[in-house]
């Protein structure tokens, strides 16, 4: 079965400095190569590399930026056979700042234009598999059938009810009640601990039960930076320790996460042990600089989670 990626590729234009400026301040940073990233994309190139049949979707420009983009997944066994195009739009590019371990992401907009997906894309995208998205990526989808105009949350309703399954990634942001429409259904919605936070008011997982029930969630991942990843859904909980590493650069852990699970929940692995490997690949991706560091085999991340010590997992708090 094939996975869909629907977001953003960009050249990720990378920066270190000893600290971020507050308002009305100044502050030097030394530069670093520019690297090709996204954080949908990079999570497609950590599935395909692990060998799953991956298909990327997204709407770039015409310019060179963009065919170098386009060439960069078609290298990394992505496919690229829907992606769409519209030339008025800007160059597709992140400025990315290490500080302290950690790393602060500025994004160049590019506006919100729809995104018209062909008939022979809502065919693809209406058979089984995975669909590993953004809210700000389906709430622009279109497309157009014999009965009208198809789109946004009545377009993913339909995807869902031919049997693709939604794995959202919602990161630092969240989500609100007007965005329960997308998520109604969805196999899973991963949140870190920011977005979490954002979206709750609170920290505790426990207390998201009726949460996923009301909308019919099959289950609430939630990662947890050095301290691995937990999941809910909404009776039982499983948890999964990090590994103690030596952090060379946190950007795509995110990515290689969700690029990994999609990947182990393809292959019909148990969730926990989906969230392990996850948890383990992410861990490797943040000894590696670079958006692309969680781009391994499984062999490479199993070799690696054996030379690490196996992280404990904790299926029933």
């Amino acid at each position: 079965m094939t996975a869909f990626f629907i977001g953003d590729v960009a050249l990720d234009e990378y920066y270190t400095a000893d600290r971020w400026p507050g308002r009305a301040d100044k502050g030097m940073v030394r530069e670093l190569p520019a690297e090709i990233g996204g954080s949908i994309a990079n999570a497609a190139v950590v599935h395909a590399t692990l060998g799953g049949d991956t298909q990327f979707i997204s709407l770039l420009n015409d310019s060179p930026l963009s065919q170098r983009l386009v060439d960069d997944l078609r290298q990394n066994c992505v496919g690229v056979d829907h992606m769409l195009t519209d030339a008025t739009i800007a160059e597709s590019r992140n400025l990315i700042f290490l500080i302290d371990g950690e790393h602060v992401v500025l994004t160049v907009e590019m506006g919100e234009q729809p995104m018209w997906l062909a008939p022979e894309t809502l065919a693809a995208l209406r058979q089984p598999g995975f669909l590993y998205t953004t809210l700000y990526r389906v709430r622009r989808l279109h497309t157009q059938t014999q009965n009208g105009i198809l789109k946004q949350a009545d377009l993913l309703a339909d995807l869902l009810q031919h049997g693709r399954r939604a794995i959202f990634d919602l990161d630092v942001g969240g989500c609100t009640s007007e965005d329960m429409p997308y998520l109604s259904g969805a196999a899973v919605v991963i949140f870190n601990q920011v977005g979490f936070r954002a979206t709750f008011g609170h920290d505790d997982m426990a207390r998201i039960g009726d949460w996923i029930g009301d909308h019919g969630i099959g289950r609430v991942v939630r990662t947890l930076a050095a301290d691995g990843a937990e999941a809910f859904d909404g009776k039982t909980h499983q948890r999964v320790a990090g590994y103690p590493v030596e952090v060379a650069d946190v950007t795509g852990a995110g990515d290689t996460f969700g690029g990994a699970l999609t990947w182990c929940l393809a292959r019909n692995q148990t969730f926990t042990d989906a969230l392990d490997f996850a948890v383990a690949a992410a861990s490797r991706s943040v000894t590696i600089h670079g958006p692309r560091g969680g781009k391994a085999s499984e062999e490479d991340v199993r070799r690696w989670r054996q030379g690490q010590g196996s992280a404990q997992a904790d299926p029933g708090r």
